[in-house]
């Protein structure tokens, strides 16, 4: 409970998302999950290209991280002997896409972060189509 409270402290709306998070992902289905992951990605690239726009670099730092580490979740949920061909494909885009977070993070050019939420936003609208949930 501590650790809730330094972090309320330093940053409220950080803990509010954590704590909405945490509800959500409670009692999720890995449909549901897979969607929220998706949200999460998209807010971190758009954060991220808010960031890198306004030279918050611990913020640009946090958020790329945080993408990253949505993709790498992304990636280790995929069934390669049910998904076949998609999955084998999804890796590489995902792939792709840290790639690419990780290049832009040395310049000072929100245009690529936000080139990958647009694609990835596109793959979440399938998904969530696919999954009834759109």
């Amino acid at each position: 409970m501590v650790h809730y409270a330094t972090t309320l402290g330093r940053d409220p709306e950080a803990m509010y998302r954590q704590i909405d998070l945490a509800g959500r992902t409670a009692e999720a289905d890995p449909g549901k999950l897979v969607s929220l992951l998706y949200e999460e990605l998209d807010r971190a690239l758009r954060a991220l290209a808010w960031a890198t726009e306004h030279r918050q670099f611990t913020v640009k730092s946090e958020k790329a991280t945080r993408a990253i580490a949505v993709l790498f979740a992304l990636e280790a949920g995929l069934d390669f002997d049910k998904g076949g061909d998609l999955a084998r494909t999804l890796s590489r885009v995902y792939a792709g896409a840290r790639r690419e977070i990780v290049d832009a993070s040395l310049g000072q050019d929100a245009a690529p972060f936000l080139a990958v939420a647009d694609r990835m936003a596109e793959i979440a609208t399938a998904w969530n189509q696919i999954a009834g949930r759109a």
